[in-house]
């Protein structure tokens, strides 16, 4: 179900729609970009932004019932978007040996094998091009630890992620459609019980990097990536998650 609520501005004559789903805890996030689609699918939802050609934001919600092991990845245009709106998978071709990059996930597979949808992990609309290292290593780690938590606590764990764009990087090779490679990711995990933690990686980060140590204040990534997010929570309310996600 989906739930637009337009709230009043300074200026009199514009307003700005909340989104509302039920991936998103205390509502999806505020303030990006007016070209973005919304896709709401049964196990996501995303904004894509039709200029970088990536998802500004993908919301998920990871329950013990929706884990399962990673199955097949076939990659997929998005259907539901414009076809001069979002990569195709022959952009992808030559992309990994060229760049190092991996097609990076952004709501995971593995977190929703138990489920009969686990294919639309694959549209490309939730895929970015992400460094190889960090794919593999921190970043496969703590979508782990996401499933884990919510395994070992029987509860739902609420994810927003995304990626950054703060340096130019170098596009895909055999993409002949306007775009933008990340040059980082975050990611804003928490739970109804109030904790969240939020984390900053460079897609460069080496296989070493110990995921605790990317850990930031929900401000950063709110800076970072001129979102709001929880708009209808005082984010005074939460306390860290991190111990739950195991870092000390």
């Amino acid at each position: 179900m989906l739930v637009v609520t337009l709230l009043p501005t300074a200026a009199a004559a514009r307003t700005e729609a909340e989104l509302h789903t039920f991936h998103c805890l205390h509502g999806c996030p505020i303030g990006a970009a007016g070209i973005d689609d919304i896709v709401v699918r049964e196990i996501y939802t995303l904004a894509s932004n039709d200029l970088t050609k990536m998802a500004d934001w993908v919301a998920y919600r990871v329950t013990p019932d929706s884990i399962g092991p990673s199955g097949v990845r076939k990659w997929t245009a998005d259907p539901w978007i414009d076809p001069e709106e979002t990569l195709e998978p022959d952009d992808y071709d030559e992309a990994p040996k060229a760049l190092g990059i991996d097609r990076g996930h952004q709501a995971p597979l593995a977190a929703f094998s138990g489920t009969p949808f686990a294919k639309d992990t694959n549209v490309l609309s939730n895929i970015t091009p992400q460094g190889a290292g960090l794919n593999q290593a921190a970043w496969q780690r703590l979508e782990a630890r996401e499933n884990d938590l919510a395994k070992r606590e029987n509860i739902a764990v609420y994810v927003v992620t995304g990626p950054l764009f703060e340096r130019v990087m170098l596009p895909l090779p055999r993409a002949d459609e306007r775009h933008r490679v990340p040059s980082g990711y975050w990611k804003v995990v928490a739970t109804a019980d109030g904790r969240m933690s939020a984390f900053i990686m460079d897609t460069t980060a080496p296989r070493t990097l110990d995921l605790c140590d990317a850990r930031v204040p929900l401000e950063d990534v709110e800076l970072r990536t001129r979102l709001g997010f929880f708009p209808r929570l005082d984010r005074r309310a939460f306390t860290d998650l991190s111990p739950a996600l195991g870092c000390a």
